[in-house]
């Protein structure tokens, strides 16, 4: 669960200005701020119901993005690389290697 909590938490940042205002609400009320469905649903005089609906359907969408745009993924990918090459510049790794993964990072989008 805080596996997934963490993932939507970095869709979120990497796709929010893609949701409505509503949607990112009741994103922000659910996972940055820890409020219950039951929380929400009285706040915004809405059911329960709705609000699940509402943040299942936004967790989908952002998903979806990520399918298309793979933000998150090509963020991983340069933050582990980046972290090859700390770790290579530290090790003093022949200056190929270093440029090899310098080149790596380079072909990230």
């Amino acid at each position: 669960m805080l596996e997934k909590t963490m993932r939507i938490n970095l869709l979120f940042d990497f796709y929010h200005a893609l949701l409505t205002p509503k949607q990112r609400k009741y994103m922000a009320l659910y996972y940055l701020d820890d409020l219950s469905l039951g929380e929400i649903a009285e706040q915004y005089e809405v059911s329960r119901q709705a609000v699940y609906d509402n943040i299942k359907r936004t967790e989908s969408m952002l998903e979806e993005y990520e399918e298309k745009l793979e933000l998150l993924g090509k963020y991983q990918t340069r933050q582990q690389l980046l972290s090859e090459l700390r770790k290579q510049v530290a090790e003093q790794k022949d200056q190929k290697e270093l440029l090899d993964t310098i080149d790596r990072v380079e072909k990230l989008d």
